[in-house]
């Protein structure tokens, strides 16, 4: 299959890893990546913060640019969550009715990691070897918005020498939230506290999501009190392999 990567800008910019780790999953599954040159930012920073007609741009352009193909996918539940549920509304809100329609029809094509491995290629056993003790934290957006389900999870299990241990209140928030980080700083810390004191209670070396967001506030709070703790994307763990 011909798969078109939706690198983000987080991790464009900031955790190249978790889409370099996305490519070769899909490769070693033998599927081509393909990475169209003229994407940028799918505006959900802009949305969220309330500049409908600043986003407009964005989406016009991600729908020309990943138009041509029959499936995009995007190491990000965030995202992802913004292509499949804000485009088609800025649009409309804009009163592109042609642009909407555009934008429904690549959004249905878009999907999470997971999401494209469970449901479209099929594949829970992706071949992968990690020998560390996880922890898996569902994102809000995958959670809420994307209802990934445990499609992660299952992934995650069928990982060789990966011993899974469960979140303890996995579904609250990490605190995070884009911008509601900035706007509402000691509530997020407040939150953050809250989550890095349920990872530290499962014993485990890693804390693994599908958002270099989330995992960029987790892991920043995490380094800061020195716990030893890391976390990884769940792409990097299911491309990891015994070889390597």
């Amino acid at each position: 299959m011909r798969i078109a990567l939706f690198a983000t800008c987080l991790a464009d910019t900031m955790f190249p890893a978790a889409a370099k780790a996305t490519v070769l999953l899909l490769e070693r599954l033998g599927h081509e990546v393909v990475f169209p040159e003229a994407q940028t930012c799918c505006g959900q920073m802009h949305i969220n913060t309330g500049y409908q007609k600043e986003a407009l741009p964005l989406v016009r352009r991600y729908v020309r640019t990943f138009e041509p193909y029959d499936v995009i996918v995007a190491p990000s539940g965030s995202c992802t969550g913004s292509i499949r549920h804000q485009h088609k509304t800025v649009a409309n809100a804009a009163g592109d009715k042609g642009l909407a329609a555009g934008a429904e029809e690549v959004a249905g094509r878009t999907y999470e990691l997971s999401e494209l491995l469970v449901d479209v290629l099929k594949v829970e056993d992706v071949g992968a070897y990690y020998p560390h003790r996880v922890t898996y934290h569902p994102t809000c957006h995958s959670l809420r918005m994307l209802r990934v389900g445990d499609r992660p999870l299952r992934l995650l299990r069928r990982v060789r020498g990966l011993d899974l241990v469960e979140l303890p209140a996995a579904e609250q928030c990490c605190g995070f939230g884009g911008t509601f980080a900035v706007k509402n700083a000691d509530t997020s810390t407040a939150m953050l506290a809250d989550k890095m004191r349920h990872v530290l209670d499962t014993g485990a070396d890693v804390c693994t999501a599908g958002d270099t967001s989330c995992l960029m506030h987790i892991g920043g709070g995490l380094s800061r009190l020195r716990t030893g703790v890391t976390t990884v994307h769940l792409a990097e763990i299911l491309a990891s392999t015994e070889k390597a």
